[in-house]
């Protein structure tokens, strides 16, 4: 004990560190021993700080640069722009909340506005705390939960309640359903395509069916997520386009009064999900919610993926390209079924051998123009790429790594391809198809899908799990059966790598030369089906 009078050391208000022993005190001779150091005053004693904290020349003299830090108010943070509230969850609460920290939005950009409301959010989240240790058996403070504005009891309390309107709760908390589905959709960030679009307009019509429009954002639970999938378990297939004004109940009574069996798939169902699950997603982005309540609720897919479509068998595949629209046709509008003495070169012709040949997508082919067929170091090619045509319309890609370069097959070739492509371009044609129209959802494959369907029926054809898209199941396990590099076939068909770092070496060099993707592509073959009906003499 210090004798009385005695002068008793205050310890620094900082740790004092003890100096290293042997070599660790002599200074790096890779650095300067007087080379400001932006952290010194954190890791030395705070006798060798600045004189005058406040005082910025000294302050960058000194090479402390965190005022603005040190006096923003302890929580508040930006994220995306738009300022936030941050509080840790106490430990005894981690059980209770079932989260590590809150968020709050402040929703506004604006430090000032920021700073007026930061302390009434803070006040709110202090009372949910208080809330949530009364719930455990904790010691609490009554004034929390009784006075989250943070007013004092007494006459001032009274005056100000008789003369200003409560405040109201913070505007995060005041979000519904349907205005933020409306934001999540007005987001310039989202370009989508019109089918999107549409996808996510009857997403929003059915989930604010359930939930109810006015419903607050943070109201809905997990346990009515989960009644919203047993719903779209019960949902007939093509519902929003039979039913059209109709809400998800009362579709699925009008389906089970019909007798409806044919379900929407596990597939199209995940897909719902996913949608109303990135609205979740932004919405946490924004701060308008802790946690996304569907996370985890998509079912399993019975199906596996590579079951979802099959190649067409060889006798399929006789009988498509002997049909009468390849041996000779009435005409190739209503006629193509019936057998004359025209053979008709357009689209109905040219498209299906397109699609076996180079495992183009049906739209890829569709949208195709005249100046999209290029010479390119000799070898003719199909340019595959997005944005707008040359008449203006937008032309799309399924991923980025559609956007590619297809040399144009041996086998096409000698059908005549080059010969139909250069008499298009003699004509003035844009398109390479031009008898093709856009469809309802700006796309110009959409005719010639449903053509396409009637046309396996009439060429008897038809086979389960089996399309246009089959083609380009050919196609892939033509490129196996000719033994083609993986990296090359991803590149040919425009299949998306697995994401186990192949990504990154793709934009290492200048990628594959036509003559090497030409060569690989030739090497697909189909020796068991005979074109030679097709064959044109001189190509």
């Amino acid at each position: 004990m210090p004798r009385l009078g005695s002068r008793v050391r205050i310890p620094s208000p900082a740790p004092v560190f003890p100096k290293p022993l042997g070599k660790a005190d002599k200074p790096s001779k890779r650095r300067s021993s007087t080379k400001v150091v932006p952290t010194d005053r954190l890791h030395n004693d705070a006798s060798r700080g600045v004189s005058n904290p406040r005082k910025r020349s000294e302050n960058r003299r000194q090479g402390v640069y965190t005022r603005g830090l040190h006096n923003r108010p302890v929580g508040l943070c930006s994220k995306r722009g738009i300022f936030h509230y941050r509080r840790r969850v106490p430990t005894v609460l981690l059980t209770v909340l079932n989260q590590c920290e809150i968020w709050r939005s402040l929703d506004t950009d604006s430090y000032a506005t920021a700073l007026r409301r930061i302390h009434y959010v803070a006040a709110t989240v202090e009372a949910e705390f208080e809330r949530g240790r009364r719930l455990i058996g904790r010691a609490i403070d009554p004034a929390l939960l009784t006075n989250t504005t943070g007013d004092r009891a007494g006459s001032t309390q009274v005056m100000l309640a008789a003369s200003q309107p409560p405040l109201p709760p913070p505007l995060s908390s005041r979000r519904t359903i349907g205005d933020v589905y409306d934001r999540f959709i007005a987001d310039p960030k989202h370009q989508w395509s019109k089918r999107t679009q549409i996808a996510h307009a009857t997403t929003r019509k059915w989930v604010v069916e359930v939930f109810n429009e006015d419903t607050a954002l943070t109201d809905i639970t997990r346990e009515g997520c989960r009644n919203f999938v047993a719903l779209l378990r019960e949902m007939p297939r093509s519902a929003h386009q039979r039913f059209p004004d109709m809400t998800i109940r009362e579709v699925i009574a009008a389906a089970k009064a019909k007798g409806e069996c044919r379900l929407i798939s596990t597939a199209n169902l995940n897909a719902y999900i996913n949608r109303f699950g990135g609205v979740m997603n932004w919405a946490m982005n924004e701060g308008y919610l802790d946690r996304n309540p569907l996370k985890g609720l998509k079912l399993p897919d019975p199906v596996r993926k590579r079951d979802k479509r099959n190649p067409f068998s060889l006798e399929q595949l006789r009988r498509i390209f002997d049909a009468p629209i390849y041996t000779g046709c009435r005409d190739d509008m209503n006629g193509y079924a019936v057998s004359g003495d025209q053979r008709p070169r357009r689209a109905r012709f040219w498209v299906p051998l397109i699609a076996l040949f180079s495992g183009m997508r049906l739209n890829e082919i569709c949208q195709l123009e005249v100046s999209d067929i290029r010479e390119i170091d000799g070898i003719y090619c199909f340019s595959v790429m997005s944005g707008f045509s040359n008449t203006g319309d937008e032309k799309r890609v399924k991923t980025n790594a559609s956007e590619r370069i297809v040399p144009i097959h041996d086998e096409l070739i000698r059908c005549g391809f080059l010969a139909f492509s250069a008499s298009q371009r003699l004509r003035g044609e844009t398109n390479l198809f031009p008898e093709l129209p856009f469809g309802h959802l700006g796309y110009r494959s959409t005719a010639i899908s449903r053509w396409f369907t009637r046309f396996l029926d009439n060429a008897g054809a038809v086979a389960p799990l089996t399309c246009f898209h089959s083609f380009r199941h050919n196609f892939r396990d033509g490129l196996r059966e000719a033994k083609i590099d993986r990296d090359l076939a991803l590149l040919l068909g425009g299949w998306t790598s697995d994401g186990k770092g192949t990504a990154v070496a793709d934009n290492y060099g200048s990628g594959y030369q036509p003559r090497a993707l030409a060569e690989a592509l030739n090497a697909v073959r189909f020796p068991a089906l005979n074109l030679d009906h097709l064959a044109v003499l001189g190509s």
